[in-house]
């Protein structure tokens, strides 16, 4: 048996392809799910050799999973090794009764709803199906299936979007109590044709970021969220019932350990070596089929990246990291002076030396982050 814990499957269908997304994404073929969940078993059977006995963590995502044929989603939940944390995507448009009561006999145990606004007119800006009804009828149907760990998705930097557009998002989102949110500045990637068809407006939003950074931040901290991520925020204390609802998943990319990573597009660490299949799927499907690997490129994963990689992402939490860890990326002269700046703070435990980014340096994030790599 190996050692990895985590495992990431990729489910790339979708009713619709949003200007903005760069996911490796295929809209419809509802004539393909069923080969694809053949293909993904298949690539699974491969790898299981890698896998630990006590595995802590699976995560559909997409594309948009429960837009997969509930008869073929069904089949590859049953596939599924047994974990603590078990989470699918979903979009809201696409949760019914149906898809809801197949998740919870399938021991699904935590659900990420893709709202992203609740403002009909940045939903629109931003292609989306799901309406705001959507997202409040998607919520009650998982609550009253029993689901008690719901993470909702948010957006802002969006065309169009107001400082009171993205205060309503909040209040209405708040409004739903979920354990969790994720809250994520728009990245239009060039190229997309979202950026030909709203560049100066992006423009626009880009220097506004920060504004809204903070407004998040100071809005969800004050409703009883843990800010314990650069962009993840989950119910803490009392509210929290004595649970720790952080996403548990991607707390292992953050990290740094090892993961599995099946499907189109799905990237894989394993034992200092970076593995990406790449994004065909008629490739992919026919190679599993005929028993073969997936195509799929490799990167080796050398201490000196792997060093750096554990300080970018590290300091993402609002935990410290272990200096020993990221020596060989620490520029100790940066560290001095981001120290003195106040935007570092360097403390010693029973761990050795640790750093981590003070709230100020938190919010300046990535600059912080890349005087500090050596």
């Amino acid at each position: 048996m190996g050692s990895v814990r985590h495992v990431y499957v990729h489910l790339p269908f979708c009713a619709h392809r949003c200007g903005y997304c760069d996911f490796v994404t295929v809209v419809g073929r509802p004539g393909q799910h069923g080969a694809y969940v053949d293909a993904l078993r298949a690539e699974l059977e491969q790898e299981r050799h890698v896998l630990a006995d006590d595995l802590e963590t699976v995560f559909l995502g997409g594309g948009t999973p429960t837009f997969t044929e509930l008869a073929e989603l069904e089949r590859l939940l049953r596939a599924m090794p047994s974990v603590r944390e078990l989470t699918v995507e979903a979009n809201p448009e696409t949760v019914t009764p149906e898809v809801v009561s197949s998740l919870r006999a399938a021991g699904v145990t935590r659900v990420s709803l893709g709202a992203q606004s609740f403002r009909p007119h940045l939903l629109e800006t931003l292609e989306r199906q799901a309406t705001p009804d959507d997202v409040r009828r998607a919520v009650h149907l998982l609550r009253a299936a029993g689901f008690d760990n719901i993470s909702l998705d948010l957006v802002y930097g969006i065309p169009g979007q107001s400082s009171s557009d993205l205060d309503s998002d909040l209040t209405e989102a708040l409004a739903l109590e979920p354990e969790h949110l994720s809250c994520y500045e728009l990245e239009a990637k060039p190229g997309t044709r979202f950026t030909h068809a709203h560049g100066e407006e992006l423009a626009r939003q880009a220097d506004a970021m920060e504004g809204y950074f903070e407004q998040v931040v100071d809005t969800l901290c004050s409703a009883g969220y843990r800010w314990y991520e650069t962009a993840n925020f989950c119910l803490e204390g009392r509210r929290a019932r004595g649970r720790d609802l952080r996403a548990r998943h991607n707390l292992g990319y953050w990290h740094g350990y090892d993961y599995l990573g099946i499907g189109i597009g799905a990237v894989s660490t394993l034992a200092g070596t970076r593995r990406r299949n790449l994004p065909g799927l008629p490739q992919y499907v026919q190679a599993l089929a005929a028993g073969a690997t997936p195509p799929r490129e490799l990167e080796p994963i050398d201490a000196a990246t792997s060093a750096r990689e554990r300080l970018l992402l590290g300091l993402r939490l609002d935990e410290p990291v272990v200096v020993a860890d990221v020596e060989h990326a620490l520029d100790r002269g940066a560290l001095t002076r981001l120290v003195e700046l106040e935007l570092v703070e360097v403390m010693t435990n029973g761990r050795g030396e640790e750093l981590r980014l003070t709230r100020r340096g938190r919010f300046l994030g990535g600059g912080v982050t890349a005087e500090l790599m050596a």
